[in-house]
């Protein structure tokens, strides 16, 4: 989502994984109703496979790839700020503008399309974050820890929330409301009421006004995002400028580095995750303990795993192969292969479009995913050979400079 000008391949690259996963992990949130995102046992116990499907996702994607999104975004931000300031524009006004059709876009993507969006959320968090473009790399990373230290207490203190909700609703005497308010709590985190599947099907077989309705009503929006789950997104945008001013994420460290980088990451990441998913297990996928895992023991985990992944992607690359060279192509078009898998799938799954809605199992839907990352990887660098930018990222860049920005010549001409 960079300017045109002097690429940084690692960037492109990293982003493309990025963006390509994040598909894998909102498969679930296309195909079911909300409530069945973090557990496969939301309409019952699963299948084998389901069960696998799950843990292999929660283990290796979720998280991760919003994660490694957002050290991108960060990264990114950081190099448009730059380049405005070598080019004599002001610096906060370009990002400013950036951030504020970013936001127009995204609230567009949330009531119109898919209540998933994460635009919005990005874009106010990067509004913040320009006030920490200017710290150098020891601060930016302190200040990123501290956010991610916020976000876990916080995180931690609604998962312990949960247990005295539902010690309240469970209580001889529990009056309606606390009844409620557990049930309500409970829908969020994968053990919905009869009531709250058979209204979840219905939704998502509705047709398009209908569902932005609903969305309009019950969508969780921009600000209520930037309080839950602001301090994370901010931490990660941070260590993502701390990359890309280190040299971390444009490839100048030693090979050794980012080796037992990638291994202590991913490795620390996945045995930690995997305890957390057997933990899940082990209490029948229990709202209580969803809650905790996902928020409470998963957050502190993330950024050492997103570490890792970032490196093994650098070490793993090999410029010029075609594998590194399409997916360095989706990543470099990221706006408009995030916004076109939603098109693509909400077509797929709603009412409106071919009505797969809930008649795919969890283990199915990712038969979805791979021919879609293959959409990705055949067309974006074929567009990119004959147009200096993705679709949407021609418009925002045109929209943010308030002039149409040229868009015929190969986009790789001027890369890096």
């Amino acid at each position: 989502m960079t300017s045109a000008p002097t690429r940084i391949a690692t960037l492109d690259l990293i982003r493309g994984v990025a963006v390509m996963g994040i598909l894998a992990a909102n498969i679930a949130a296309f195909g079911f109703p909300e409530f069945a995102y973090m557990t496969p046992a939301s309409m019952g116990w699963p299948s084998t496979p389901d069960l696998i499907a799950w843990t292999t996702t929660f283990i290796v994607i979720d998280g991760k790839m919003r994660g490694l999104f957002s050290f991108l975004f960060g990264a990114s931000m950081l190099l448009v700020i730059d380049r405005a300031e070598v080019s004599g524009e002001d610096p906060a006004t370009v990002h400013l503008r950036r951030m504020a059709w970013l936001f127009v876009f995204g609230v567009a993507h949330l009531y119109l399309l898919w209540w998933g969006d994460i635009l919005a959320h990005y874009a106010l968090v990067g509004a913040i974050a320009y006030m920490f473009a200017r710290l150098p790399v020891r601060w930016l990373v302190v200040v990123g820890l501290a956010c991610i230290a916020l976000q876990t207490i916080e995180l931690a203190t609604l998962s312990a929330y949960t247990f005295d909700l539902q010690a309240s609703a469970h209580r001889p005497g529990a009056t309606a409301r606390a009844i409620a308010n557990w049930q309500s709590l409970a829908d969020q985190f994968g053990q919905p009421s009869r009531t709250s599947i058979a209204r979840g099907f219905a939704i998502g077989g509705g047709g398009w006004r209908d569902l932005v309705a609903w969305r309009w009503t019950h969508a969780v929006g921009p600000i209520t995002s930037l309080t839950a789950t602001g301090p994370e997104t901010l931490g990660f945008m941070l260590f993502g400028m701390a990359g890309l001013r280190s040299g971390f994420l444009t490839g100048e460290w030693s090979r050794r580095r980012y080796a037992v980088i990638a291994v202590a990451g991913v490795g620390t990441g996945w045995l930690a995750y995997a305890g957390i998913a057997t933990f899940d297990i082990a209490h029948g996928f229990d709202a209580r303990y969803v809650a905790l895992s996902w928020l409470a023991l998963a957050t502190p985990f993330r950024p050492l795993t997103i570490m890792g992944y970032a490196a093994a992607i650098i070490l793993l690359a090999r410029p010029g192969g075609w594998l590194t060279t399409r997916v360095s192509a989706a990543g470099r078009m990221a706006f408009s292969n995030y916004l076109g898998t939603t098109v693509i799938c909400t077509t797929l799954f709603y009412g409106y479009g071919f009505g797969l809605y809930g008649t795919l199992s969890r283990a199915q839907l990712y038969l979805v995913v791979v021919p879609i990352w293959l959409l990705m990887l055949l067309w974006s660098k074929p567009w990119l050979d004959r147009f200096r930018y993705g679709p949407l990222e021609w418009l925002w860049r045109s929209l943010s400079r308030f002039e149409w920005q040229p868009m015929r010549g190969s986009a790789f001409a001027t890369s890096r």
